[in-house]
C-alpha cells in the first residue's frame, strides 16, 4: 500500500517540478536541475569543511577581523578571475566550455556547452561571481584550518591584484600620452 502512495507522491512531485521549470523558464532553456545540484554540492562542501573545523576543535572568531575581510575580498576577486577568465587556466574549463574569443586584458570569453550537466558547470566556471562563492568558502576554511599558509596565499593573490591594477593604469597612461 505504501508503494502505490509513494508512486502517486513521486508522480505529483515530478509534475510539480516540470510545471515549475516550464513556468519559470518562459520558453528559454534553463538548467534548473543542474543549479539545484550545484547548490546541493556547495552545501555538502561547506558542511564537510565545517565538520573538519569542528572535529579539529578550531576556535571560531567572534567576528572576522576587518583586515581579514578585506584580504579575503581582494584575494577572492583575483583567484576567481584567474580561475574563470585567464587563458592559462582554460584547460580546466575546456571540458565544459567553448572558446569564443579574447575578452579584456589577458582574459577569455567562453560559453558553456549544452547538455549533460556541462551547461551548469560551464556557467559556474566561466562566471567570476559564481566562482567567487566557492573561492570565499575555500579561503574561509583555509583561514580556520591553516591560517598562516592561507593568509600567505591570500597576500600573494592580493599583491597580484595590485600588480594587475598597476599594469592597467600604466597601459592607460601610455595610451593617453601617446594619443595626444
Amino acid at each position: 500500500m505504501g508503494t502505490a502512495t509513494e508512486h502517486r507522491l513521486a508522480g505529483r512531485l515530478q509534475g510539480f517540478l516540470r510545471g515549475t521549470k516550464k513556468n519559470y523558464s518562459a520558453g528559454h532553456e534553463r538548467p534548473l536541475g543542474g543549479y539545484l545540484a550545484a547548490m546541493a554540492g556547495f552545501g555538502v562542501y561547506t558542511a564537510a569543511w565545517s565538520t573538519v573545523v569542528r572535529l579539529r576543535g578550531r576556535p571560531l572568531p567572534d567576528r572576522p577581523a576587518p583586515w581579514d575581510v578585506a584580504l579575503t575580498a581582494v584575494a577572492a576577486f583575483r583567484l576567481s578571475r584567474l580561475l574563470s577568465k585567464a587563458a592559462v587556466t582554460s584547460p580546466l574549463r575546456a571540458p565544459f566550455t567553448t572558446y569564443v574569443g579574447p575578452q579584456g586584458p589577458a582574459e577569455l570569453h567562453e560559453e558553456a556547452r549544452a547538455g549533460a550537466g556541462k551547461d551548469t558547470v560551464g556557467e559556474l566556471v566561466t562566471c567570476p561571481f559564481c566562482t567567487s562563492v566557492w573561492v570565499v568558502s575555500t579561503l574561509t576554511a583555509g583561514q580556520l584550518l591553516w591560517p598562516r599558509a592561507t593568509r600567505t596565499a591570500m597576500g600573494a593573490l592580493t599583491a597580484l591584484a595590485g600588480a594587475d591594477a598597476l599594469q592597467l593604469t600604466y597601459a592607460a597612461l601610455v595610451d593617453r600620452t601617446e594619443g595626444e
